[in-house]
């Protein structure tokens, strides 16, 4: 990544095509434009993308926040930016919003072998607490359930505690 970093804001359906190119280029069974375009007018929903200086979407985020508890959904960067940093950003974010909006714990599922999310999620201080077999399908593989407290162990964007 070279010069100002992305911008992190909510998507707005303008961004619908960039964010479905950068699913497709990341997992083997994507998500339709379609669902990007529903997720994004919906209201319970949070899409969030990472936008360049030259107004391309670098990364984006789906989450959402339902009786304290939080799911991230969707995390992807553009293959083009990957190991920049960004997917921490991304997740990050997401996380001091979880915790804004009531989260007290997050969840997520990660296929087993996608050791470079697992480590980000890691870093973050998810922990695995079950498996869901045979989860994926293109190739079949399981999925690791990952938990992270939220309540006083997020920190906001200025350094804070929340």
């Amino acid at each position: 990544m070279s010069g100002e970093p992305p911008a992190l804001r909510p998507a707005e359906p303008r961004d619908a095509a960039g964010i479905h190119q950068i699913e497709e280029l990341s997992f083997a069974s994507p998500w339709s434009l379609e669902s990007f375009l529903s997720l994004i007018r919906s209201s319970g929903v949070e899409v969030w993308v990472a936008e360049g200086t030259g107004g391309g979407i670098w990364g984006y985020s789906v989450w959402w926040t339902v009786a304290g508890e939080a799911e991230l959904a969707n995390l992807a960067v553009h293959p083009e930016h990957r190991g920049t940093g960004l997917g921490g950003r991304l997740l990050d974010a997401a996380l001091v919003g979880m915790a804004e909006r009531g989260g007290r714990v997050a969840f997520l599922e990660v296929r087993e072998s996608n050791a470079e999310a697992r480590a980000l999620y890691e870093s973050r201080e998810f922990q695995v607490i079950a498996t869901r077999p045979a989860y994926y399908t293109r190739p079949v593989e399981d999925a690791l359930i990952m938990s992270k407290a939220l309540s006083g162990n997020v920190d906001s964007p200025n350094g804070k505690q929340m």
